[in-house]
């Protein structure tokens, strides 16, 4: 909620997803069992998270409503190459995992190739919540042969772009948020946009870094074409010959080329720093990415930030499932707090704290999320922005080591970022190291 942010660094994740992907120990350092019933005979519920997925006030929310039960959120903060790690070796070895883990979507595959690490939460009704979710986020969260429901959606990674208007102001650019969607119907007008700003020695870069874009591309190609990435809907490796893949791989290096890229890696601290330094004007934002970008660019940046459309067209990045494991000592009550997590109320009441976009029609459809407006982003009205898409958005599939081979065409990519790879030699380096991924 996705972030991670809500979405931890993915480079480092490919690794550890398949052997761990994010945190070891979700905890943190909290050598606390889940399930655990402190003094006084009251239930405690760990809630495993990465980043920010805006639970602190809905957890005193449930626990006033509920006395016997004590609820921890555990991990936040924790970029995903920290988290799922971690979750991994936690489901292998049957100890340390929350009693509800959040699972992002990239990795939803891997994890519930494996049902028995979770409780099938149809044994406690989770079949009639069924319409409450986009048809496809909920599909998402169903075991392999769909007889079992492993998680419940959390949010969607809606698409647009998240822009500073100082920065533009002091490109001589446009700076209301209609004005610049204008700007950049395609990603070859966004380039044209990238090189005007260029040519005005702001100090910043037009971008922040050209992996994450690509990741953005890439997902729109899949979403208009194949409805797949790295794997078909068999689970065959296609990296090297999926058009999508091939088409956002060399759209991005149009970017490379016209040298807007700050070359900055995505959750990385020269990247966090780059908000506050005002070190890059444009960003590839998902619904869950404002969250990031406000926390990392603080208060002083306020007003400074607005919201404009992505160029091409639309795309969902990010969005997760919350998963009870079969570790848990009280599954009944965890499914009773990741229901209420999950909720309209819930979706919602994470929506305003951090962002994330509801996977509720629901929610999505309710005042609260269609009239929300973010103060920090000028007023922007990201209900309507990130919302009237979030119904049709198609859903891309993700193959078994899905995590893993992207890390290794993402890597390949911030080569040629950083010129240490051209084009050609670069994309040699990705199917190489891709193949070697998917095989191990």
């Amino acid at each position: 909620m996705g972030v991670t942010s809500r979405r931890g660094r993915l480079a480092a994740a490919a690794l550890a997803a398949v052997s761990v992907f994010g945190v070891a120990a979700c905890g943190g350092g909290n050598d606390d069992a889940a399930g655990t019933t402190p003094a006084g005979g009251k239930i405690k519920l760990i809630v495993d998270t990465f980043g920010e997925f805006g639970y602190d006030q809905l957890a005193k929310d449930y626990m006033a409503k509920n006395p016997n039960i004590e609820v921890e959120i555990r991990g936040k903060g924790k970029t995903l190459d920290k988290y799922s790690p971690a979750l991994t070796q936690q489901l292998a070895t049957g100890k340390g995992a929350g009693d509800i883990v959040a699972i992002e979507e990239g990795l939803m595959i891997e994890y519930k190739a494996n049902p028995k690490n979770f409780v099938d939460l149809n044994q406690y009704g989770a079949s009639e919540l069924k319409d409450n979710f986009l048809p496809w986020k909920w599909d998402a969260g169903l075991s392999p042969d769909k007889s079992q429901v492993i998680g419940l959606g959390t949010d969607v990674g809606g698409m647009a772009m998240c822009y500073r208007k100082d920065l533009f102001e002091k490109a001589g650019l446009p700076t209301e948020r209609d004005e610049v969607s204008a700007l950049w119907p395609t990603w070859d007008d966004y380039v044209a946009t990238g090189q005007k700003f260029a040519a005005k020695n702001t100090g910043a870069a037009f971008l922040d870094g050209a992996a994450q874009t690509f990741n953005v591309i890439l997902l729109q190609e899949a979403g208009k074409s194949t409805g797949y990435t790295y794997y078909d809907n068999s689970n065959n490796l296609v990296v090297d010959s999926n058009p999508a893949v091939k088409a956002a791989f060399d759209q991005t290096n149009k970017i490379i080329s016209a040298k807007l890229s700050g070359k900055y890696g995505q959750w990385g601290p020269e990247w966090t720093a780059a908000f506050k330094q005002a070190k890059f004007a444009t960003i590839a934002c998902p619904a869950w990415m404002t969250g990031v970008i406000e926390g990392n660019a603080g208060p002083s940046a306020k007003g400074k930030w607005d919201i404009a459309r992505i160029p091409g067209e639309g795309g969902n990045w990010g969005g997760s499932h919350l998963a009870v494991p079969a570790q848990s000592k009280h599954p009944k009550e965890a499914y009773e707090l990741a229901k209420f997590l999950t909720s309209k109320e819930g979706l919602i009441g994470a929506f305003k704290e951090k962002g994330p976009l509801p996977a509720s029609t629901q929610a999505l459809d309710d005042p609260a999320v269609k009239d929300a407006k973010n103060a920090y982003f000028s007023d922007a009205p990201i209900g309507t922005i990130f919302g009237e898409g979030a119904k049709s958005l198609k859903p891309v599939y993700m193959g078994p080591k899905n995590q893993a081979v992207r890390t290794e065409v993402e890597n390949a990519v911030t080569q040629i970022d950083q010129g240490k790879a051209d084009a050609a030699k670069g994309w040699e380096t990705a199917i190489s190291n891709a193949k070697k991924a998917a095989a191990k």
